[in-house]
């Protein structure tokens, strides 16, 4: 339970709105910030104003999985203006010791947390969220695979790039179904676990080389992978999902070019399956807050 723990909560999407949801359910305290526009009430929570007050009321802060930008700029679905931005005094006015949890951090709200001793959680690099994310993920780039091609995931060459939380989830779904799955990673560790699954494993250095045959492309490393050389080799009617964050891994400019379909979609599980994706984060949430 998480009687008397008063939570302050800043924008977000759908998923935001089970982390609300949960948390009030084991009696916790909600209030509100960028959800003017939210239609949906809750028990015990209140739309409050953006003010150094109010977060110094509160044992922990819940940012949206997106975070903060460098700029103090928290996007919001459920305001007028799309957004809500933070200030120093915000951070400066939590109680040393309180949490600050947010999906992924970067420099500025770490910055922030270091400086005012606030706990950051960054649950995006919690396994116990990550793994499970990963469900949503790759059945949600599954499903913009099938919507912008005209064959089958089964039978299809596919490729997934990386072999991390969400590329293990993808290359194991998609050889359920019936898929060829070949999985390009670095490490020779992982390239041995990726045939002893029954896949075929790529080196990375040789993806080039790989790529000429493919139907599907999952790309889901965050760094410039899919070059424009890479893309030259490949076939004009071969469809690419990068799911890696922003700005993904694919030279979308030249893919286009050449008339390729190349779509970059992070965040899908807030898109496909916000229940199930927040109801990850609250547990999380909830078993952190409920230990201290």
């Amino acid at each position: 339970m998480l009687t008397g723990r008063r939570l302050v909560f800043i924008g977000g999407d759908a998923r935001q709105l089970e982390v609300i949801a949960q948390t009030t359910e084991l009696d916790a305290s909600a209030m509100l910030i960028g959800f003017e526009e939210l239609n949906r009430r809750f028990t015990d929570t209140a739309l409050v104003p953006l003010s150094p007050e109010v977060f110094a009321e509160a044992d922990a802060l819940v940012l949206p999985v997106a975070g903060m930008d460098d700029d103090g700029r928290v996007d919001t679905q459920f305001s007028s203006d799309g957004h809500v931005f933070l200030a120093e005094e915000h951070f400066a006015a939590m109680r040393e010791g309180a949490f600050v949890f947010t999906g992924i951090a970067r420099s500025r709200l770490e910055t922030f947390t270091e400086k005012y001793k606030l706990n950051l959680v960054k649950l995006m690099e919690l396994d116990e969220v990550a793994i499970l994310n990963s469900i949503p993920t790759a059945e949600g780039a599954i499903a913009l695979a099938m919507e912008h091609t005209d064959i089958t995931i089964h039978g299809a060459r596919t490729l997934v790039l990386g072999f991390g939380r969400c590329g293990i989830t993808l290359a194991r779904t998609l050889g359920a179904l019936g898929a060829q799955v070949r999985v390009a990673a670095r490490q020779p560790a992982d390239l041995a676990r990726i045939r002893e699954m029954g896949m075929t494993p790529v080196p990375l250095q040789r993806l080039a080389s790989e790529v000429g045959d493919v139907d599907m492309v999952f790309n889901t490393v965050p760094a410039l992978i899919l070059t424009a050389s890479v893309l030259s080799r490949m076939s004009k009617d071969c469809v690419i999902i990068d799911i890696a964050s922003k700005p993904g891994g694919t030279d979308f400019r030249y893919a286009e070019r050449r008339g390729m379909t190349a779509l970059l979609a992070p965040s899908l599980p807030g898109l496909v399956a916000p229940k199930t994706a927040g109801r990850i984060i609250a547990d999380s949430i909830t078993r952190i807050l409920a230990q201290t």
